[in-house]
């Protein structure tokens, strides 16, 4: 997330017209802003923002001028980004330490980095299979990821079975350890990443399986959640109640009106009923109800998280 957030920031560096640091770093703040207003999901992207915000803040300078100093944040940005990009390389060879020889994972979602490290360890001949856990309403956005995830890694010659939530149990005495992605790390060792993370760390830990993520150093984010209500993309309409129509007042007959019509009325209904029973899907309303994300307390997993230093 961090090169291309880089990218987007800087042209307000390049482009300002401001004259101290302070004028910078506010239209920083604000050409950030307008981002996150544009990200459904902003948590990795805000974790972007700070962490070149800050890299603009504390940069060492010797310029004269304060275009000068412009210039450079703009040249030393763009040499960290390039350096980020290899980030993933790193991890992929850091992991094929924990990655045994015909090993079983299970993962979750689609993840960039763990695309990188899976299929760097299959070119060492040491995955026997991947299962790739899957929501069971085909939907649900996370869906697309997991079909990308199996796509991906049976082109790569990897077998691999896409495995619904609710057989996450039922499978995780076959695996040897869960692999996942992160969005963000935050600063109580937990992990923010695709709903779902949360439930396979608490059944991995529950079968005494290893639960690994991955995350690029510039992933650590500066947020303490103690809940998954304390996550900024948290909102009042997630997983709330719909307001139920009111229900028809039921007519009421006098002794002397015949029963017959009531009872043909309800026969007819019952057969119009059972010719078109709708099929069961979640709408777009029930879909957007649902959250993207979700948070893993460290102390639920056996975790461990690869980064370059």
């Amino acid at each position: 997330m961090v090169p291309p957030v880089c990218y987007l920031l800087f042209p307000v560096v390049d482009g300002s017209s401001a004259g101290t640091m302070f004028e910078l770093v506010q239209a920083l703040n604000d050409d950030a802003e307008v981002l996150k207003r544009r990200t459904p999901n902003p948590i990795g992207l805000n974790a972007g923002c700070e962490l070149f915000i800050a890299f603009v803040t504390l940069f060492p300078h010797e310029s004269e001028s304060f275009a000068g100093l412009k210039t450079e944040l703009v040249h030393q940005g763009r040499k960290y980004a390039a350096e980020a990009l290899t980030f993933r390389d790193k991890i992929a060879e850091l992991t094929l330490g924990f990655i045994k020889d015909d090993s079983v994972i299970l993962t979750h979602s689609y993840s960039r980095v763990v695309m990188k490290a899976l299929l760097h360890a299959h070119k060492t001949k040491r995955i026997s299979s991947i299962y790739a856990r899957s929501p069971a309403s085909d939907q649900l956005m996370h869906m697309r990821h997991r079909l990308k995830t199996y796509e991906t890694l049976t082109a790569a010659g990897i077998p691999c079975t896409v495995v619904l939530d609710s057989a996450v149990a039922y499978v995780m005495d076959r695996v040897d350890f869960v692999l996942v992605g992160s969005e963000a790390v935050v600063e109580s060792g937990g992990l923010i990443n695709a709903v779902g993370s949360n439930q396979m760390a608490i059944i991995a830990k529950a079968a005494s399986k290893p639960f690994y993520a991955l995350a690029e150093s510039y992933k650590f984010h500066r947020l303490f959640p103690l809940s998954q209500y304390d996550l900024p993309t948290h909102n009042s309409t997630i997983l709330s109640l719909p307001t139920l129509p009111q229900r028809p007042a039921v007519p009421r007959f006098s002794g002397s009106e015949p029963a017959t019509s009531t009872s043909a009325a309800h026969e007819a209904a019952a057969s119009a009923s059972r010719t078109s029973t709708p099929e069961m899907k979640m709408d777009a309303e029930q879909i957007s109800r649902n959250p993207s994300v979700d948070y893993t307390r460290r102390v639920l997993s056996f975790w461990n998280t690869q980064f370059p230093y």
